[in-house]
């Protein structure tokens, strides 16, 4: 838990605490704008390839359900390194794949995992930071996502034009979770090195109390050791005790989750629906991925600074703006360049909101025992990322991609207002002072 009088420095954790999310992070970066390409050559139709496309956000919310539990009862690093494997399982069936259900299933593994991973790493962040450096450090979290996302699709680009075949893609993660796994096991745990440094701290100021030499029990306990073993509340329990946040705030988090995994969906099918190659696509979202990955820091500074609604409201507003111009476009002679630009317009817009849903629900999260709550905001977040690729097939099916887009679009409009209207009422300006 944070405290004010704990110094924290985030450089001497940053190596064990962002260099297995980056690993993991690049992974995934490779496969998600591959796997509803991957789908339409197993023979998918665009709607089945949305479809499957949004499998991994759908494995991502049956994962939320157990994953605060989870975290709470092994720990970070445990929970980690299990994620890793357990990714692996579903990118080996994803490699082999003979059609579009296996590949199916084994997206669906790899987003159940991706879920305890990033909870996990939450978790750490939400328990350690202070809260007037927290937004700046969840958003350097979800920089480190980006970069990961930045990197992961040049990767993807170079595999596929050297072998040919765009499944060799998940070679790619394969090679990052098993490194992410070796980084978790040979680095330090980032909790105890907070933990001793915290302690080394508080031994060299003066004793509690005159004469009297702080025993090693009380230094582990303020240096921010782990409290005493309790129950760890479930899903269920955690969603019916903080249910008026959740169904609130938690409706503009679900909107958010929406708006971020319909473009990452909804872009790799428009590029294919207008004739770009599968090379060139992930090449062209893998720049887009760069300038997200560019504004991280920016969005944390204007979140402490000025307040979280100054990050969420302008980077849904943009999301929002961007669905609606692509909706013009398709049967323009300049499509081309069309997405392309508004593919990186609304990496700027998604980029400008960088760690948002992390610091809200930080800001949120009860101080003794976040993972929990943690698990049930990122499970209303995840409703809206699962919710968006279903949404996008069928009106894909229904009616157009086109359709889609313009739709997705009106939703962001709509996001932008539940922020506007709740997050002053649950997350008040001036961030509350830790106890």
């Amino acid at each position: 838990m944070s405290t004010p009088d704990a110094p924290f420095s985030l450089r001497a954790v940053a190596l064990p605490a962002l260099l297995p999310a980056l690993l993991f992070s690049i992974g995934e970066g490779a496969i998600i704008p591959i796997i509803p390409i991957v789908a339409g050559s197993l023979g998918a139709s665009l709607a089945i390839a949305a479809f499957i496309g949004g499998m991994i956000m759908l494995g991502e919310l049956v994962g939320d359900i157990p994953s605060g539990s989870v975290v709470s009862r092994i720990g970070e690093r445990t929970a980690m390194i299990g994620a890793a494997f357990v990714s692996i399982g579903g990118l080996v069936l994803c490699l082999l794949a003979p059609n579009p259900l296996v590949l199916g299933v084994g997206v669906f593994l790899i987003g159940v995992s991706t879920a305890v991973f990033a909870l996990a790493r939450h978790a750490f962040m939400t328990s350690f930071v202070p809260q007037a450096f927290r937004a700046r450090a969840l958003s350097t979290l979800g920089g480190t996502f980006r970069a990961g996302y930045f990197v992961g699709p040049f990767l993807a680009a170079g595999v596929i034009h050297l072998t040919g075949a765009s499944q060799s893609a998940f070679v790619i993660h394969i090679v990052a979770c098993l490194a992410a796994a070796v980084t978790l096991l040979v680095l330090p745990d980032p909790m105890d090195v907070v933990r001793r440094n915290r302690a080394a701290d508080l031994r060299s100021a003066a004793p509690a109390t005159a004469g009297e030499p702080q025993d090693d029990e009380s230094v582990a306990a303020t240096a921010g050791a782990a409290p005493p073993a309790r129950e760890s509340a479930g899903l269920a329990r955690t969603l019916w005790r903080f249910k008026g946040v959740l169904v609130k705030l938690g409706s503009g988090a679900a909107l958010i989750g929406a708006m971020r995994a319909g473009r990452g969906v909804l872009l790799p099918l428009w590029a294919v629906s207008i004739g770009i190659s599968d090379a060139n696509t992930a090449l062209i979202i893998g720049i887009a991925g760069g300038v997200d990955f560019a504004l991280f820091y920016a969005s944390g500074q204007i979140m402490d600074r000025f307040g979280r609604l100054w990050s969420a409201v302008p980077s849904m507003v943009g999301l929002g703006l961007g669905y609606l111009v692509l909706a013009l476009t398709p049967d323009l002679p300049t499509s081309v360049q069309w997405f392309i630009g508004v593919a990186m317009f609304m990496s700027v817009a998604n980029g400008v909101g960088s760690g948002i849903l992390m610091t809200l629900g930080a800001d949120l999260a009860p101080r003794e025992d976040p993972a929990p709550f943690l698990g049930a905001w990122r499970f209303t977040g995840d409703a809206g990322s699962a919710a968006s690729p279903l949404l996008i097939a069928a009106l894909t099916s229904a009616a157009s991609l086109a359709v889609a887009s313009g739709v997705m679009g009106v939703l962001g409009l709509i996001g932008a207002g539940i922020l506007v209207r709740y997050v002053p009422r649950y997350v008040p300006r001036k961030p509350r002072p830790t106890a």
